[in-house]
């Protein structure tokens, strides 16, 4: 009898073995998508007055990109580009994303198109968005923020949201978890005033902060939503959320899309990081997002999910240089480097970003790249990574598969095209092997000391086209540099390459007229 319960569980283990073989050899993914991180804002980046420790182990124990961009350098549009694989110029019906979306703004991503989460909802992983979303909700022309909230994450790929519907700096101050505002009483309903009526409303932009760097509340209502909104606790909310997201599917292939609001303006970083930095509450601000990403790994390590994770970092655009970047500057920190240019502007400040992954022995430890690379190509490598290619079509689509770069299976080029979009659609701009032009004057960005010639002149810039903080009378119409000699894009040879400038402008023309996407 104990012979015959013995050969019956051996046949049970033996049936089960390659299920299970199955499901674990799917590995974890994690997106950690940083909000208006520059590329010099981590010490493993050069960075002195920060100090980022588990970030740079990422970096130390995987591979780090030196010429990583982001689709656009602006939010919402390098978001969407992120999500779908698409440039976010064509999206819109070919009108483009080129801003941050207002709080009345839909969903802008199709629920037909093919998402990061779809790619692994498809595969049967457990999926999840955490942080920032500002991608818009609802199916109409205006969300009305009515309850339920229709159409958001949930419907483009992802089962589980929590966090900032917008952005920290911007109404509504509330959270939100899947289709509905955390501490939603119907009876109390959230009501939008209309922009430039903020000042009708009793309700602050948040209980405990009001500064310049944020704007007032354009909803009334949503008394308690609003009480339970704090924007220093958003950071450890948010790290909470995704430790225990990831503790309740350990036993699950799951993919964690982790958006921070860290470092978008207003810096509030929890109370025991304050002071902590050398480049005041912007810097602190630095030091909190690292401990989030430490709090990420030691997830993963307690839980046994090391080996078979893999974590990407990056962010979704450069740093800015608004009111608190401004004071980081004048102690010393060089929050895009060396680099040209702020957020919003198409100059390599604005979009070169930091990226960098880690998978245990699949990705070399501590190996840098110098290829180029778009944040919108992890679709293509995830679809990849899944085995999905013959599953999944990519028609359409703007992405190139980095995956074999990112296991350092080649160093022959990805891709040697990228086009560049800033917040001005004048300024769409196209960078070809080493060479990056721009058809129009100055950075396509914002103007003043928060971006463009003041700016540059703000932090000690060079750039051949300014003077005084200004762009010269007998500066070329347009831009050309050559990155090979010139990354910091010190000298604009528009004039001395025109045979290069037709090329480009032929091929950047090829771009805007292709067909717009359909998402």
């Amino acid at each position: 009898m104990k012979k015959k319960y013995l050969n019956i569980f051996l046949l049970l283990l033996i049936c089960s073995t390659p299920l299970y073989a199955k499901k674990s050899s799917l590995p974890n993914v994690i997106v950690i998508y940083a909000d208006d991180l520059g590329y010099g804002d981590l010490s493993c980046q050069g960075a002195i007055k920060v100090q980022t420790p588990n970030i740079d182990k990422l970096a130390a124990e995987g591979i780090k990109f030196s010429d990583a961009h982001s689709a656009s350098a602006v939010c919402t549009p390098s978001r969407y580009a992120l999500l779908t694989g698409e440039y976010p110029y064509k999206g819109n019906n070919g009108t483009g994303f080129w801003g941050p979306l207002s709080p009345k703004s839909p969903l802008i991503i199709s629920q037909e198109t093919l998402t990061l989460g779809k790619v692994f909802q498809n595969k049967g992983y457990a999926t999840a968005c955490l942080g920032k979303w500002h991608l818009g909700f609802g199916d109409d022309k205006f969300n009305q923020w009515q309850m339920p909230l229709k159409s958001g994450p949930n419907q483009v790929g992802f089962d589980y949201y929590w966090g900032v519907p917008l952005v920290n700096s911007f109404a509504p101050y509330v959270y939100v978890e899947n289709d509905m505002i955390v501490g939603y009483d119907e009876k109390d309903p959230m009501v939008f005033l209309g922009y430039g009526k903020e000042k009708n409303t009793s309700i602050p932009p948040t209980p405990t902060i009001r500064v310049n760097e944020k704007a007032g509340n354009c909803f009334a209502g949503a008394t308690k939503a609003h009480e339970i909104y704090d924007d220093y606790k958003t950071g450890t909310l948010i790290t909470e959320k995704a430790v225990n997201w990831i503790t309740e599917h350990k036993k699950d292939p799951f993919f964690l899309y982790f958006a921070t609001t860290n470092i978008h303006h207003p810096f509030t970083p929890a109370k025991r990081f304050i002071g902590t930095s050398q480049a005041g509450l912007y810097g602190d601000f630095i030091h909190e997002l690292d401990w989030m990403v430490g709090e990420i790994v030691n997830t993963l390590e307690k839980n046994k999910l090391t080996d078979n994770t893999l974590i990407i970092f990056t962010s979704d655009n450069g740093g800015m240089l608004n009111n608190g970047g401004q004071k980081a500057v004048k102690l010393g920190h060089k929050m895009n480097g060396d680099l040209l240019g702020f957020k919003f502007g198409v100059w390599e400040g604005g979009h070169r970003i930091p990226f960098i992954a880690k998978w245990p022995k699949k990705i070399p430890a501590n190996t840098v790249s110098d290829q180029l690379i778009c944040s919108m190509d992890l679709l293509s490598a995830f679809v990849h990574l899944t085995k999905q290619e013959k599953e999944l079509s990519l028609e359409g689509k703007d992405c190139k598969n980095i995956l074999p770069l990112l296991l350092g299976e080649t160093t022959d080029a990805v891709r040697d095209e990228l086009v560049l979009s800033p917040s001005k659609s004048s300024h769409l701009s196209l960078r070809k092997g080493n060479w990056v032009y721009i058809p129009a004057q100055g950075s396509g960005g914002f103007a003043g000391r928060n971006g463009g010639p003041e700016a540059v002149k703000f932090i000690g810039g060079e750039n051949s086209d300014l003077e005084d903080g200004k762009i010269l009378p007998t500066a070329p119409k347009a831009q050309l540099y050559n990155l090979e000699n010139d990354r910091n894009q010190r000298s604009n040879v528009y004039n001395k390459y025109p045979e290069v400038v037709k090329e480009m402008e032929k091929t950047l023309s090829h771009y805007k007229n292709a067909k717009p996407s359909a998402h």
